[in-house]
């Protein structure tokens, strides 16, 4: 279907009334927000702002809860993962620069008639 002249004809207009009440939900001077209107549309607001404010509050205090007893939890005493990361990191570094430095004692010992030190 490509999309006949006559259907796009009906399903502008449709499209178009579509568009132009969203623009105009919010005019201050729609006459028919009275004062009345005005008022319940502030309360209903007003509400759906508080309702979602004490969600908050209580999803935030339940988080608080859940860090507290996380830390003091005795996993939370031992040291971390990352502790353990850097740990790990600091040996592997100084294995590492044991083993540069003995290639490095081989390397020359190899060069200076040494055979046995080269591999």
């Amino acid at each position: 279907m490509r999309g006949s002249p006559i259907l796009l004809a009906l399903a502008a207009p449709v499209f178009a009334f579509g568009i132009a009440s969203a623009a105009h939900a919010d005019d201050p001077r729609d006459p028919t927000m009275t004062p009345e209107a005005i008022a319940r549309d502030r309360a209903v607001i007003r509400k759906l702002n508080q309702d979602q404010l004490a969600y908050v509050r209580k999803r935030d205090a339940q988080y608080a809860e859940g860090w507290k007893a996380y830390r003091q939890s005795p996993d939370a005493r031992r040291s971390s993962a990352s502790d353990d990361g850097a740990r790990d990191y600091a040996e592997a570094r100084r294995q590492y620069e044991a083993d540069l430095a003995r290639w490095r004692r081989d390397v020359a010992a190899c060069r200076a008639g040494d055979y046995s030190r080269c591999r």
